[in-house]
């Protein structure tokens, strides 16, 4: 039953569409010269459904949770590095941390399955600040080894999307920006590229956290194994639930609703594509509120986009994860914003369009 999943309407518009445009080109500037930074400001203006959008209260969710499949030796870290992680988030001293920080943007933690009771010790109902722990009832520990079994049940599947949808519900704010934590997610995310844009996982599959080349071949190898052994997977719901994990599951809930509230969402990198990959193929319209941070160092993530069809705006080699590469975007946007809103047209600034024109390309 997946009937509470959040349906989304098509929210294109031509006449704001031509209003946007028309304001873009009325600018003080000649057609187009802003580059990408113009179509940024269009897709802006279209989520927000203004020609001189605000983004408020831009949320940072990070999305952690432990990963089975870590047993086969998938990663170059021990899976402890995920809990070890989450309370460098809540610290203040991961790069995600620094950067939202620096951008005046919330960091929520979201504990989906980590093999850490982050509460421990702490009065009963007590909580920590930006930790939120949405545990799936009978997996806290993170989803089962995917070479063995599927890594979550149908059920546990739903449930962590529910928890993704409610917790985009009690946020404020109208930007959405994604990230994520967990040792082993790069598997998850490679199968399901693999499966559910139908390439071979050995074209998905890159270094993650670090390996090198013959490390790679193992974790392919093993990716291999799974898909063979979930070969029926192939809806993208089964897919979800076969590879995992909890982390990306509440992810698709959260993209899918903020979706749906037209939230600006603002995709980081390999993984938390992976969640807009099954909200996509759950839900196409989901694509036109999303923007796509940057094109990450991890080689299956180039596929990614191009499954989608999309260009990320950012390329500087990033794979760390965590919502880094969204954080750094995030002046992109505000920068669009501020071109639709506060820049002068031709007629405001008394500025003749065909004398610009003739400046401007000098």
């Amino acid at each position: 039953m997946t009937n509470f999943l959040p349906t989304l309407a098509d929210i294109s518009d031509a006449a704001l569409t031509d209003a946007l445009q028309h304001t873009l080109n009325n600018k003080t500037k000649p057609l187009g010269s802003l580059g990408r930074l113009e179509d940024v400001a269009l897709k802006i203006g279209q989520i927000l459904g203004s020609t001189a959008p605000v983004l408020d209260q831009p949320q940072m969710v990070v999305f952690a949770a432990d990963h089975g499949l870590t047993a086969r030796g998938i990663s170059a870290f021990p899976s402890d590095v995920t809990w070890q992680m989450v309370e460098n988030f809540l610290a203040g001293g991961a790069a995600v941390s620094v950067l939202a920080k620096q951008n005046g943007i919330a960091l929520t933690v979201v504990d989906c399955g980590v093999k850490r009771d982050f509460l421990a010790g702490l009065p009963a109902g007590s909580k920590r600040p930006g930790l939120q722990v949405r545990k799936v009832i009978g997996a806290e520990l993170g989803t089962a080894d995917s070479s063995v079994q599927v890594a979550m049940t149908p059920a546990q599947r739903d449930e962590a999307m529910q928890h993704g949808i409610d917790l985009v519900k009690g946020m404020p704010g109208n930007a959405l920006l994604l990230g994520e934590m967990g040792i082993g997610n790069t598997s998850a995310a490679s199968l399901l590229l693999s499966r559910l844009a139908g390439l071979d996982i050995g074209v998905c599959t890159g270094a993650g956290t670090g390996l090198d080349a013959p490390a790679v071949q193992r974790k392919t190898e093993v990716l291999r194994e799974v898909l063979a052994l979930h070969a029926k997977a192939t809806a993208p719901l089964d897919a979800l639930a076969a590879f995992g994990g909890f982390e990306i599951a509440t992810m698709v809930g959260a993209v899918l609703q903020a979706a749906q509230e037209r939230r600006v969402i603002v995709v980081d990198g390999f993984i938390a594509t992976s969640a807009v990959v099954v909200a996509h193929a759950l839900q196409p319209l989901v694509l036109q509120r999303c923007v796509f941070a940057h094109r990450s160092g991890e080689r299956g993530h180039e596929f990614m986009l191009q499954h989608l069809g999309v260009q990320a705006l950012l390329d500087l080699g990033l794979r760390l994860g965590e919502g880094s590469g969204a954080a750094l975007a995030w002046p992109l946007l505000q920068s669009a914003c501020t071109i639709l809103r506060d820049m002068a047209s031709f007629a405001s600034a008394g500025v003749s369009e065909k004398s610009a024109d003739q400046v401007n390309t000098h």
